[in-house]
C-alpha cells in the first residue's frame, strides 16, 4: 500500500518536472537571467548586497563591474563572521549549517555556508530530480520499491554556538524529510556516526538485512564498503547479497579507475550515473543512459560563470555567461549562489559538450591536486609537508612529482612520490612519515582517508637518481622557457613515464 502511493506521487513528480526542466533547457539563458536578478533581490540589504549595491545591478554586465571575483581566502572573513553567529551578512537572516571541506593555502579546512534556500531549492531539489530523471529513462526500474544504501560523513557543532558543521552528506542525511529518510538506508544514527572504525560495521550490520536497489555515494568509500559487505556474507558478488540491485549514482571524483573494480564485484551489468555536486552546491547530472556528460540544472539558485583556463592566471581574465560559452573548451566555474556565495571561484574546471541542451564534463582542478580517493590533495599542502620531511630529516629536495596508486582487488589505493634529492634524507622511511603526518595535519580529507589505512595505505616514496627530471623534461621537449614540471596529477602519466626512464629506486637508507 505505502510503496503503491510513493510510486504515485513519483511519477506525478515525474511529469511536473520534466516539463519545468523543459523550461529552462529551451530558454537557458532567459532562466539564469532569473536566478541572478532573484538572487540579487533576496541579499539586498545583507551587508555584502549594501557594500556592493546590489540594488543598483539591473543587468549581468553591472554584476561584473560592481562585484568583485573572490577565491575562498578573500571570502573567509565573511564566512567567519557568518559561522559565529552574525546575521544578514552574505544571505538573509541567520545561517544554521556550513559543509566542512578540504583546505586552502591559509586553512586546514573551509566551511562552506549551507542555507534553507540551497538546502531545499539546489540539495535536496536535485536529489528528487536525479531520480526522477532515472525513472523517465528507466520506467520499468523498481528501485523506489527498495532501499537506497547512502554512505554519509559526520557532524560537529561549535562550541559556544547555535550552528553546527559536517560533511556535505551528513548535513544533507540530518535534514532529510521523513519520506526520503524512510527510503533510506542505513538509519540516521548509524549513518551519522563519527568514528569509522565503528561505523562501518554498524552500517554492514543493518544494510545486508534491507532490500536495496540503488547506492549513492564516492566511488572510493562506496566500494570500501561493498567489499566489507562481501567480507560479512562470504559472498562474491553483491546482487547475491541484493538481487533488485540496479544503478550506482555516483560523484566527488573520477569513476574511471573504479569502473573495472565495481563490474568484478556483480554478476551482471548495473546501471551509473555520474553527478555532479559539491559543498557549494550541486551543479550537473547524467540524464540519459547512454552518456556520461551531464545536464547542467539552470533553475537551482545558481548563477555560472566562465573563465577561459588559458586566461585564468591573468590579472584581467575574461568572464562569460552561460550564452558566450564555447564548446571543448576549458573553463574554470565561478558560481553566485543561494548559499550567499558571490562570484566564488570553485577551482573546478569544465568543458562544454552540448549547448543544445547545455550539457558539460568536468575536466579538473584549477590547480594540480591529487584526488583521486576524494582526498583533494593540493600543491600548497605538498610544499609544506616536503619542507617539514626536509627539515626532520636534514634533506634537500631538487624536483619532486607524485600521483595516486589505484585499488587493485582488495588491496587499498595509496600515493606514490618520486623525490630527487640534493642531500638525501637521514633515513627515507623517517621522511615518509613526516610527509604523511604533516600532510593529514594540512588537508583534513587526506587524514580521513588515511585514518587507520581505510581508502589510503602509507604513501610510497621513491628517491630518484640525479638529474632524473632534467632527463625526462628534456625527453618531453620542455627545456627552459615556461615549462614546468607537474607537481601532483590526478593519474599515473608522469609517473609511469619517470619510472620507464630506466632510473634506479635508490634503496631506504
Amino acid at each position: 500500500m505505502v510503496s503503491g502511493i510513493v510510486n504515485t506521487f513519483i511519477q506525478w513528480y515525474v511529469k511536473k518536472r520534466v516539463k519545468q526542466m523543459e523550461m529552462f533547457i529551451n530558454n537557458p539563458e532567459d532562466a539564469q537571467n532569473a536566478v541572478l536578478i532573484s538572487l540579487l533581490y533576496k541579499a539586498k540589504d545583507t551587508e555584502y548586497g549594501k557594500k556592493y549595491k546590489f540594488k543598483q545591478i539591473t543587468s549581468y554586465k553591472d554584476f561584473k563591474n560592481q562585484v568583485p571575483l573572490v577565491h575562498y581566502e578573500d571570502f573567509e572573513p565573511y564566512i567567519t563572521r557568518a559561522r559565529k553567529g552574525e546575521k544578514n551578512v552574505i544571505w538573509p537572516g541567520l545561517i544554521k549549517w556550513y559543509a566542512k571541506s578540504s583546505g586552502t593555502t591559509n586553512a586546514k579546512s573551509k566551511f562552506i555556508p549551507i542555507t534553507e534556500d540551497s538546502l531545499h531549492e539546489c540539495h535536496y531539489k536535485a536529489g528528487k530530480d536525479l531520480f526522477s530523471m532515472y525513472s523517465y529513462h528507466n520506467p520499468e526500474t523498481k528501485i523506489f520499491e527498495c532501499k537506497n544504501l547512502r554512505l554519509g560523513g559526520t557532524r560537529e557543532n561549535y562550541t559556544g554556538f547555535d550552528s553546527k558543521y559536517g560533511d556535505l552528506s551528513a548535513v544533507l542525511i540530518d535534514n532529510l524529510p521523513f519520506w526520503a529518510e524512510w527510503k533510506s538506508t542505513p538509519d540516521k544514527e548509524v549513518s551519522l556516526l563519527k568514528d569509522w572504525e565503528i561505523k562501518l560495521p554498524a552500517i554492514v550490520e543493518q544494510v545486508i538485512k534491507q532490500d536495496v536497489g540503488s547506492f549513492t555515494g564516492v566511488p572510493s568509500w562506496m566500494m570500501v564498503l561493498l567489499r566489507k559487505v562481501l567480507e560479512a556474507t562470504d559472498k562474491k558478488y553483491i546482487d547475491e547479497i541484493w538481487p533488485n540491485v540496479e544503478c550506482f549514482f555516483h560523484g566527488g571524483i573520477s569513476f574511471t579507475p573504479y569502473f573495472e573494480q565495481y563490474t568484478s564485484i556483480f554478476s551482471r551489468p548495473i546501471k551509473y550515473y555520474e553527478i555532479y555536486n559539491a559543498s557549494e552546491g550541486y551543479f550537473a547530472m547524467q540524464d540519459t543512459n547512454e552518456s556520461k556528460d551531464m545536464l547542467l540544472m539552470l533553475d537551482y539558485g545558481i548563477f555560472y560563470e566562465f573563465i577561459p583556463m588559458d586566461e585564468f592566471y591573468s590579472d584581467n581574465p575574461t568572464l562569460l555567461s552561460l550564452e558566450d560559452v564555447r564548446l571543448h573548451t576549458n573553463y574554470a566555474l565561478v558560481i553566485t549562489t543561494n548559499g550567499g556565495l558571490w562570484r566564488y571561484i570553485i577551482g573546478d574546471t569544465v568543458k562544454f559538450v552540448s549547448k543544445t541542451p547545455y550539457r558539460i564534463r568536468v575536466t579538473g582542478r584549477t590547480k594540480f591536486y591529487i584526488n583521486a580517493f576524494g582526498e583533494e590533495l593540493m600543491v600548497e599542502n605538498a610544499e609544506k609537508a616536503l619542507k617539514q620531511a626536509e627539515k626532520e630529516t636534514h634533506a634537500i629536495i631538487s624536483e619532486y612529482t607524485a600521483g595516486p596508486i589505484f585499488m587493485k582487488g582488495k588491496e587499498k589505493g595509496s600515493h606514490e612520490w618520486i623525490v630527487e634529492f640534493a642531500r638525501q634524507p637521514d633515513s627515507l622511511e623517517k621522511f615518509t612519515e613526516v610527509l604523511d603526518n604533516e600532510l593529514q595535519k594540512l588537508n583534513s580529507d587526506y587524514e580521513a582517508k588515511r585514518y587507520n589505512n581505510m581508502t589510503l595505505s602509507m604513501p610510497k616514496v621513491h628517491s630518484a637518481r640525479p638529474h632524473l627530471f632534467y632527463d625526462w623534461m628534456k625527453q618531453r621537449g620542455k627545456l627552459g622557457g615556461q615549462n614546468k614540471i607537474p607537481r601532483l596529477a590526478n593519474d599515473r602519466e608522469y609517473l609511469d613515464s619517470l619510472l620507464n626512464l630506466d632510473f634506479k629506486l635508490s634503496k631506504k637508507l
